[in-house]
């Protein structure tokens, strides 16, 4: 079968392999679709310590159950469309023994510290499955990135009412943009790129701002009476928007992050206590994360058009990741397409 590698940081290459079989209480899955995620763009860069090479990548998926092992459940049936969490989790550490199996200590995410589903084929535990009955395989694929962003909404303890500001717009942002949304807060948010901030308001942003052209203090500051948002979401992973989310949320409020700097951040440390801070991190997601996209995708309110920016057969997945890596600005979601 086809699949994937990179093979060191900045080189890929489709090699083929053995087809794997399912053994019990596993699936075989035949890929229809698979989404390349900023991890994978970190990967291809050599900028995630996480990865070991080669490495197969890939880690949001869209297939179809091509065969069953021993004792599986008879609801997995040949032929059925799904999707895959694409973590593990070790039971006996203290994260799984909080029932927050989603920050396992020993968790190995596809596609990271093992490899991932850039492959024809593929074989899973059955418990990782979801599934949907409407769903086509490419709206699969793009479950499990809008979980994290749910997640996040879920740390952050979102209400009605409640202004929610969230740094960046890529396709995590957009997941933080929609789960908040689909709690009636109101969303700002905030980018450097018109075309991300065009697609944030179709996924449900109340307001808009570009720091490329106006300042994000002064424009938080008008849009939420002087107070500053109840909860700000930090969704790009930079020492400055690190910073500024400590720095422009109000007085007891809530800061969620969902990735992590790649350089040391200085904070003026008075905030966290004369704000009285909730400081949250919000790592991967849980299986009503998984749910809860699955039901906002069925109802058609996502744009999920306008998250794809391009799909691509195998055979050209390698030349653009590069070309992602050279102009990053450009993609929301890039899918690799089997079928």
């Amino acid at each position: 079968m086809k699949t994937l590698v990179i093979t060191q940081p900045g080189k890929t290459a489709v090699e083929n392999r053995p087809e794997p079989e399912s053994g019990p209480g596993e699936v075989l899955l035949r890929l229809h679709t698979v989404g390349f995620c900023g991890s994978d763009l970190n990967t291809f860069r050599g900028a995630n310590p996480l990865v070991s090479y080669p490495l197969v990548p890939g880690h949001e998926i869209g297939a179809l159950i091509e065969a069953v092992g021993p004792g599986v459940d008879p609801a997995w049936r040949v032929g059925q469309c799904v999707l895959v969490s694409p973590y593990s989790h070790c039971g006996s550490c203290s994260a799984c023994g909080a029932g927050r199996e989603n920050c396992c200590r020993n968790n190995q995410t596809l596609g990271v510290q093992r490899d991932g589903a850039m492959s024809e084929y593929f074989v899973v535990p059955e418990t990782r499955l979801f599934t949907s009955g409407s769903l086509s395989p490419p709206e699969l694929a793009l479950v499990e990135p809008l979980t994290i962003g749910f997640h996040a909404v879920d740390r952050a303890r979102v209400g009605p009412g409640e202004s929610v500001a969230v740094i960046g717009c890529g396709a995590i942002g957009l997941g933080v943009i929609s789960a908040a949304a689909s709690r009636e807060a109101r969303v700002i948010a905030i980018d450097v790129d018109p075309a991300k901030l065009a697609v944030a308001e179709s996924c449900g942003a109340n307001h808009l701002i570009d720091t490329s052209s106006e300042p994000l203090h002064d424009s938080l500051q008008a849009l939420t009476g002087g107070e500053g948002p109840d909860v700000v979401v930090e969704a790009v992973g930079t020492p400055g928007t690190f910073v500024a989310a400590v720095d422009e949320v109000c007085y007891a409020g809530r800061v969620v992050y969902i990735g992590y700097a790649k350089a040391p951040v200085e904070y003026e440390t008075k905030h966290f206590l004369l704000k009285e801070l909730d400081i949250l991190g919000s790592r991967n997601a849980t299986g009503k994360d998984f749910r809860a996209v699955i039901r906002m995708l069925e109802s058609g309110s996502f744009p999920s058009r306008k998250v794809i920016t391009e799909t691509v057969p195998l055979e050209s997945a390698g030349g653009r990741l590069a070309a992602w890596d050279r102009d990053p600005g450009r993609v929301t979601r890039i899918h690799v397409c089997f079928s």
